[in-house]
């Protein structure tokens, strides 16, 4: 029995990548086809914080050679994070419901049900090429295993009309003893990816989920988050510093029995 296996990274277009691994010669527009030449797959990380345009994702299918895949990740308001309305289309701002900070708050089914069929529509030309692989939802650390978050992830299911649904908890309750069973049997039973995430073991912490070693679908997706305990949790860090970790082989060599 044997599988493609697939190694990639999270955009393309990460700082640590832009400076120190493309070469001077390669402009900013032709730096996807070239990260093609080395790696098959990608993490799309821009769609997490605008809407795709279908026209800037034609470019990203014509740009990548046959059997090249990209995941993408869904857009802040389909996974219920912060979203400022300034990084909604400009004609769904007025009717888009914003707290005293201008963040989009609790919109209606309606609206986000409108956000699912834009995005949708945007990824058709990587569909029609072959070239999708799986909508990554992460969904924030303040989103809990209970009844009505397993709904929302049932009519998330529902929105995505097909494309493959991946997970990532990043609060430890869907994952401990006491609802990992029933976390991951929704999941297969719903026909959705089980991300496993490589983190910092933090005892304690409940927004780092174990990670879990199991399969929901035929699809296993790995993400290596990195182990920098101190900078994890640290106020004013973003994700560069949160990630900031070069592994060591013995930790690499960690994951071969498993995978």
């Amino acid at each position: 029995m044997s599988a493609p296996v697939r190694v990639g990274t999270c955009s393309w277009a990460d700082e640590s990548l832009s400076k120190y691994w493309y070469p001077s010669s390669v402009k900013a527009g032709e730096r996807l086809g070239w990260y093609a030449t080395h790696f098959d797959t990608v993490e799309v990380d821009s769609t997490y914080y605008r809407l795709p345009v279908e026209e800037m994702v034609a470019r990203w299918a014509e740009r990548t050679p046959d059997g090249f895949v990209m995941h993408v990740k869904a857009f802040g308001v389909m996974t219920r994070h912060p979203v400022k309305a300034e990084q909604l289309p400009p004609e769904l701002r007025d009717e888009a419901p914003v707290d005293e900070k201008g963040r989009v708050d609790r919109p209606p089914r309606e609206f986000r049900a409108e956000i699912f069929r834009r995005f949708h529509e945007a990824l058709e030309p990587l569909r029609s090429a072959g070239k999708l692989g799986g909508i990554l939802f992460q969904l924030p650390p303040y989103v809990v295993f209970k009844d009505r978050s397993l709904e929302y992830l049932e009519w998330t299911k529902e929105q995505l009309a097909g494309d493959e649904m991946c997970v990532e908890f990043r609060h430890a309750s869907w994952l401990d003893d006491d609802n990992r069973q029933e976390t991951l049997r929704f999941l297969e039973q719903l026909g959705a990816t089980h991300v496993i995430v490589d983190s910092p073991r933090m005892d304690g912490a409940r927004n780092v989920a174990p990670t879990v070693l199991a399969l929901t679908s035929p699809t296993l997706y790995v993400r290596f988050h990195g182990r920098n305990a101190a900078t994890w949790n640290k106020r004013g860090g973003g994700a560069q510093e949160r990630f900031d970790h070069l592994y060591a082989e013995e930790e690499l060599r960690e994951w071969v029995e498993p995978l």
